[in-house]
């Protein structure tokens, strides 16, 4: 034998012993599988009903098609539970299924000791929370307050969702008890997500959101599980009633990022950013004293806005919706919708301000009130209103002129303007006072007569003597009506010239009704006040008597009457 064919048989020798060294490892790592035991093998066949696996065993592994969630193909590796090394056919039998939960529960151990989400689908509603599927026929419990990051008003909008959750329990009293929570997940996705915005995102940068919820004042952008504000003010330059209007829930939109505050974590979008703010060119287009046209917008107890163009508008108060009416409420000469047309008083653009004035656009009937009310001129008109110190008259719509209480009488001292006028009564009156522009018109109606205090001034002066008659009597004093209705104060010291006599006698002789003389003391018809007397009457109706007898006593033969004479004469 030459050296070749020696070489060539040690070289058989070497193949034949490895060939027996593999197949007794291998039939000794046939002996070491257990059954139960995870085992990988390949496919290498499928069929409609079944999948053929290689686990290197006498014979193949059959798995249904149904214990496979997506059908492999031919030479992929397979994780199998060998169920039984060979049945009574010679047959090895294998479990996907079985795999998949003993794999399920292991990687569950895992995520629930390094405490990292694992993934599950909400199936359905039970007491308390959630079933949640999470695969290979392992179900979890998720408490409804676990549930989602913000309160879970219908309970039904859960159901189908496919998240992340965290393990919070594995057994209860050594059986399987899975409890999840889904809440920390979002709440802790939400942060990682809100960190990243404000780190990459600044503000004019444009964005996408989908809109979540309304608030009065606006609504809550969703921007990957945290939210940002889309201010009712930022919707649109011009004016908007409701959020609603302008964006609908669910929607998908794109907005600008106005305003970051990484400290409070604050982000504020904007609508209407997209387009040029319109009071940039304000002054381009409107001027003060301008007559401009413009829609009611909004009302309010202090007057209405009215939107000249979007994003432009003014406020017109209440006190300028008219030159004479008395406005309670913008409602009763507005209302929303209407066009209206009015006047530029004033502006601020710093401020977004615009002044305007409804009544500026007509005219104004105080204008003419001076040619059509001078004074002097006679009127009969209604009253309007009664109040404490006189009455309103109204002269035309919107114009009244004031009737003073001081003005009604000339010599009666009117306390209650109620007493003498009410609501609906026409009365004749006399303009006393003009005064446009205050807005001021002033009526008497004692002025529609001569005055009388001119009349008794003239015909009485103090000294004088008149006979008047009692018209009230007072702890003070008799008040006398004189003639021409002129009424005076007898005060009590000058009732009785009996210094004697007290005054609550001396009262007794006289009632309401009587006829009086009367001695005038003072006249003062600035005040319209005058002081009568009865002693000083008295008095001086006794100096005259005397100086009749004296004057009489001239003319006797023999001189000898006395002044005890006349009284002796005057008490017989």
């Amino acid at each position: 034998m030459d050296q070749m064919e020696v070489e060539k048989d040690e070289s058989l020798n070497t193949k034949g012993n490895i060939q027996t060294q593999l197949q007794e490892e291998y039939l000794k790592s046939l002996e070491s599988l257990e059954e139960g035991q995870l085992v990988d093998g390949t496919v290498i066949q499928v069929t409609p009903e079944q999948v053929f696996i290689d686990v290197g065993y006498k014979s193949e592994g059959k798995i249904p098609v149904s214990e496979f969630v997506e059908l492999p193909s031919v030479g992929d590796v397979v994780s199998v539970v060998l169920v039984t090394k060979e049945n009574k056919h010679g047959e090895v039998i294998v479990s996907k299924q079985k795999a998949d939960v003993k794999q399920l529960w292991k990687n569950l151990r895992q995520a629930f000791t390094d405490k990292t989400p694992i993934e599950g689908t909400i199936e359905k509603v039970v007491k308390g929370g959630f079933d949640v599927n999470l695969g290979s026929g392992i179900h979890a419990f998720l408490p409804i307050s676990q549930s989602d990051s913000q309160k879970v008003e219908k309970s039904e909008k859960l159901l189908g969702v496919k998240s992340q959750f965290y393990i919070e329990r594995l057994y209860s009293d050594n059986k399987a008890n899975v409890v999840v929570n889904r809440r920390k997940y979002l709440e802790e996705s939400m942060e990682t997500n809100r960190e990243k915005f404000f780190e990459t995102i600044s503000i004019g940068d444009t964005v996408k959101g989908a809109v979540k919820s309304f608030t009065s004042f606006g609504a809550f952008i969703d921007l990957g599980g945290f939210d940002g504000l889309l201010h009712i003010n930022d919707m649109s330059w011009g004016h908007v009633t409701r959020p609603k209007d302008f964006v609908k829930k669910g929607q998908e939109i794109e907005l600008k990022v106005i305003r970051l505050d990484p400290a409070e974590k604050r982000i504020n979008l904007s609508l209407k950013h997209f387009s040029e703010d319109p009071w940039l060119h304000f002054e381009d287009k409107y001027h003060v004293n301008d007559v401009v046209k413009g829609r009611v917008t909004k009302l309010t107890d202090f007057g209405a806005f009215i939107e000249l163009e979007e994003g432009i508008e003014g406020l017109a108060h209440i006190s300028e919706f008219s030159w004479v009416k008395k406005i309670n409420k913008a409602s009763d000469m507005v209302k929303i919708g209407d066009e209206v047309e009015c006047m530029v008083l004033g502006y601020d653009i710093q401020a977004g301000r615009v002044s305007l004035g409804l009544k500026q656009v007509t005219n104004n009937p105080w204008d003419a009130v001076a040619e059509k009310y001078p004074v002097g001129t006679r009127l009969t008109r209604k009253v309007v209103k009664v109040t404490n110190v006189g009455a309103f008259i109204e002269l035309e719509e919107g114009i009244d002129g004031f009737l003073h209480a001081d003005d009604l009488s000339w010599t009666k001292k009117v306390k209650h303007p109620g007493s003498e006028l009410s609501v609906g009564q026409e009365i004749e009156t006399v303009v006393i006072e003009s005064d446009p522009e205050s807005h001021r018109i002033r009526l008497g109606v004692k002025q529609l007569s001569d005055d009388p205090w001119q009349q008794f001034c003239l015909a009485y002066k103090p000294g004088s003597t008149l006979e008047g008659e009692i018209v009230s009597i007072t702890d003070f004093g008799l008040f006398v009506r004189a003639p021409g209705g002129i009424e005076g104060l007898v005060n009590k010291a000058n009732l009785s010239d009996n210094r004697d006599e007290p005054y609550e006698e001396a009262v007794k002789k006289y009632a309401v009704g009587d006829k009086v003389n009367v001695y005038v003391v003072d006249v003062n018809p600035e005040k319209q006040k005058v002081a009568f007397s009865v002693k000083e009457f008295k008095k001086k109706q006794q100096r005259e008597e005397i100086s009749q007898y004296m004057s009489s006593s001239n003319d006797d033969d023999d001189g000898a009457f006395t002044l005890g004479d006349l009284l002796k004469n005057k008490n017989s």
